[in-house]
């Protein structure tokens, strides 16, 4: 488990923060050996090759620079998989296309805030991030990475882990199977259908045993048709259920508290690849009056927004798109990574004029980064955010997630993942 501490970072914004970081004799000889042992002898080497080939793919996988479960590419996908997918597209189902695809990148995406009281009645905040990634690549086992992390806002102090794993190409569904997904990552799990999710997940002094419900009638699809395009990464299938109805328990420190809350859950995927330097920011907002935003803004190697994305939901569920032009983002300060060396922004002024809303997001704790050498190779920051500000000429607060990736890389020399 990685571990972050310092109670100065709660509800503040680093608006000055620069720190830096800075040859023997080979003889051939013919043995005879009986032919069963020699069966064996060749079941047992295959095997190990077998193993070897995939602990040598999975270095593959987390080594360069890509985006939060992808595999990076220097521009292009390898010539075992198939190449992204070209327009059009089928439109999305429910409740087939909750369940896994045969697609090269595929992730189911819980981040959320939950709240409750311990046995001597001291009050409790947490942020919590729970995701699995899903890879695939020609007729090689299915990979998998997951990311589990904890902003303890009342402690100020983030804490996160990550689990690696093959799967099987024979346990993926059928297209068209209706029974959702059902993901089991090393001892984490999520399950879900219809709205309806469980969630699992444990780290050193973490646990969670959530269930969450969709508040909202209906997932929200994102680019008007839950189709967007990623420029020259290629297209991806993009629904999200903006609120959630969080219930369960952590285990924090040893003592047992009941929670409740509410969360976002996002599934992507698709025939997109990772290009080098490819990155993006991410906003789920979630108000107090019950209206949701999701911001994406998509940026190329150079750092230049090249796609931009925005969807309201209104409190009866209604959902629209927001023209990009109506979409502004602005970082308030900025934030350096000491394990990364990472510069990322910190703070946001938000505004979306056709639906008069102003907002200011302030994170929660600075260093919400995850360092993921040990599963995807990435270094990213996903953070709880306090928002307060306008809407409709009114005050309004809320909460969310932010998500900024394309800002750091992993420091060389980390450790690499292995498969159990």
């Amino acid at each position: 488990m990685m571990r972050r501490s310092d109670p100065r970072r709660v509800g503040a914004i680093d608006r000055a923060h620069t720190d830096k970081r800075g040859g023997g004799d080979y003889r051939r000889r013919r043995v005879s050996w009986p032919q069963a042992p020699r069966r064996e002898l060749i079941r047992q080497h295959t095997s190990r090759l077998v193993a070897l080939s995939l602990l040598t793919l999975l270095a593959l996988l987390v080594t360069g620079c890509g985006l939060p479960g992808t595999i990076p590419q220097k521009g292009r996908i390898p010539d075992a998989g198939p190449s992204p997918t070209a327009t059009p597209l089928p439109p999305i189902t429910f409740p087939q296309d909750e369940a896994p695809h045969r697609d090269l990148t595929e992730w189911w995406y819980y981040t959320g805030h939950f709240h409750g009281s311990d046995a001597q009645g001291k009050a409790h905040e947490y942020g919590f991030e729970l995701t699995v990634f899903q890879t695939l690549r020609g007729q090689v086992p299915p990979f998998y990475a997951a990311h589990y992390a904890i902003s303890d806002i009342t402690r100020g102090e983030f804490h996160y882990d990550q689990r690696v794993a093959l799967g099987s190409l024979a346990a993926l569904p059928e297209p068209g199977s209706t029974d959702g997904f059902d993901l089991g990552v090393q001892d984490w799990r999520v399950k879900g259908l219809n709205g309806a999710d469980t969630l699992s997940a444990t780290m050193s002094e973490y646990t969670i045993a959530l269930n969450l419900k969709d508040a909202l009638p209906h997932p929200a699809l994102h680019g008007g048709n839950g189709i967007i395009t990623l420029g020259q990464a290629g297209y991806s299938y993009y629904y999200s259920r903006p609120l959630m109805s969080v219930s369960g328990v952590i285990q924090d420190h040893g003592a047992q508290i009941q929670v409740t809350g509410q969360a976002w859950f996002d599934h992507q995927w698709g025939n997109f690849i990772s290009l080098a330097g490819f990155g993006w920011d991410w906003f789920s907002i979630q108000l107090d009056n019950r209206t949701e935003y999701m911001l994406y803004v998509i940026r190329d190697a150079q750092k230049k927004p090249i796609s931009v994305f925005g969807t309201a939901v209104d409190a009866d569920g209604t959902v629209s798109e927001i023209p990009a032009q109506q979409i502004e983002t602005t970082a308030t300060g900025s934030w350096t990574s000491l394990q990364t060396g990472g510069v990322y922004p910190s703070g946001w002024k938000v505004t979306l004029p056709s639906r008069d809303v102003a907002l200011t997001l302030t994170p929660a704790l600075l260093d919400q980064e995850l360092d993921t050498a040990q599963s995807t190779g990435v270094a990213y920051w996903e953070g709880a955010v306090r928002i307060t500000g306008q809407a409709g000429g009114k005050p309004i607060t809320g909460a969310g997630y932010v998500e900024l990736t394309g800002y750091a890389q992993v420091p060389s020399g980390a450790q690499r993942p292995t498969v159990p």
